[in-house]
């Protein structure tokens, strides 16, 4: 019980680190006409290795991809989506809601940094995190 409440104020420190970022460099949701894009290949696996080091087995890991903004007119982004894992607590193991840092670079993924990954009952303190952003670790698929 002690992990899971020293892994929530971890959440919340990140929940503060990431406040200042946004996903359309505006601080609002994206519009609908912003377009949407899959990401590319490279850009999945930059992810990955990001969100891979809080997994507890990582090459078993099955992501599911939310979609990512056609445009991008800031430095960095944050995405979310959900990854289905093994977790170092066994508590969140099964099916986890990330959100991510990305640094872009020609309006794609060049670099990203784990903010927070978690399941179980605190699956929803990611999903309401990224909510602050317009975006729902629910739409991966």
């Amino acid at each position: 019980m002690r992990q899971i409440s020293n892994f929530s104020l971890i959440a919340l420190s990140v929940g503060s680190a990431l406040s200042g970022c946004t996903t359309t460099g505006t601080g609002e949701a994206p519009s609908p006409s912003a377009g949407q894009r899959d990401l590319t290949p490279e850009e999945k696996q930059v992810i990955m290795d990001a969100v891979a080091p809080a997994l507890r087995n990582p090459g078993s890991a099955k992501y599911h991809w939310a979609s990512f903004p056609a445009v991008v007119t800031e430095d960095s982004v944050n995405y979310c989506a959900t990854v289905d894992a093994q977790s170092p607590h066994a508590a969140y193991n099964g099916r986890q809601a990330y959100i991510v840092k990305a640094q872009m670079s020609g309006n794609r993924v060049s670099t990203a940094v784990i903010g927070l990954v978690a399941g179980g009952k605190d699956f929803e303190i990611v999903t309401k995190m990224c909510a602050k952003y317009g975006l729902d670790p629910r739409n991966a698929s």
